[in-house]
C-alpha cells in the first residue's frame, strides 16, 4: 500500500527552500483540524492541550484511512493560524495577548463522518481536555507570501517586521488573512536554531 506524503506531493507548500527570500504561493482550499484559543504558547496549558487532541484525532483518522479506505499517509504537520486585536504585537513579542487556531491537515477523502467516529474513539480511550474544542472545516488562503524561517520562534520577530513594514508596503500588498506558520520540526526534541518553520502570510493587492 502506498502512503502518501503531503510535504512530497504539496512540496511548494510543505516543504519550500526559500529562506532569504518571500515567494508567492497560491494556497488551494484544504480540510483541517482545528482547535482555536489564546495566550502565550510557551505557558498557555491549553495551547499543550489543544495539540494532544489534534494529534489524538489526526493518528485515529490515518489507521481508519488505511484500515476501512486502503489508503496510508503521513500524518501533517502541526500548523497554527496567529492573530490579535492588535497585530503589532507579533512584531514586539507580546505573547501573552496572542490568539491562536492550531491544526493538522486531512486528505481529501476524510470526511466529516469519520471525523465524528474519530473523536468518539478518542473520548472513549483518552479524554483529552480539548477534544470538545476540536473542529473540522476548510480553510482558504488563496495568494500568499511564503519563507521558510530556520532558527527559534523568538527570532522571526525581525522578518516579520521586514515583511509587513517593507515588502507589502513595497510591492502594494495588503493583508487577506491570518499570520499562518506551519511547525516542520518537534519543538520537543529539536534544539531551537535548527527549528523549521514556514511563515505565510495571505496577501491581496491594494
Amino acid at each position: 500500500m502506498e502512503k502518501i506524503d503531503f510535504k512530497k506531493t504539496l512540496s511548494n507548500l510543505y516543504s519550500p527552500k526559500n529562506t532569504d527570500t518571500w515567494d508567492t504561493v497560491d494556497v488551494p482550499g484544504m480540510n483541517f483540524l482545528m482547535v482555536d484559543g489564546e495566550g502565550d504558547p510557551n505557558t498557555s496549558k491549553s495551547f499543550t492541550e489543544a495539540i494532544q487532541a489534534l494529534y489524538g484525532v489526526a493518528y485515529t483518522l490515518k489507521f481508519m484511512s488505511k484500515k476501512e479506505l486502503s489508503k496510508d499517509y503521513v500524518v501533517s504537520a502541526l500548523e497554527g493560524l496567529w492573530f490579535a486585536d492588535d497585530m503589532s504585537i507579533f512584531e514586539a513579542g507580546k505573547k501573552d495577548a496572542y490568539k491562536w487556531t492550531l491544526m493538522i491537515m486531512q486528505p481529501e477523502w476524510i470526511t466529516d463522518a469519520m471525523v465524528q467516529k474519530a473523536v468518539e474513539q478518542v473520548e472513549a480511550k483518552k479524554h483529552p481536555v480539548a477534544l470538545g474544542k476540536l473542529y473540522f472545516k476548510e480553510y482558504v488562503e488563496g495568494p500568499s507570501l511564503q519563507l521558510l524561517h530556520i532558527g527559534s520562534y523568538d527570532a522571526e520577530a525581525p522578518k516579520l517586521l521586514e515583511l509587513h513594514a517593507t515588502y507589502m508596503p513595497e510591492h502594494t500588498l495588503g493583508f487577506n488573512g491570518y499570520h499562518h506558520e506551519i511547525y516542520l520540526s518537534n519543538f520537543n526534541t529539536t534544539a531551537p536554531e535548527k527549528l523549521k518553520t514556514i511563515l505565510r502570510q495571505p496577501i491581496k493587492p491594494l
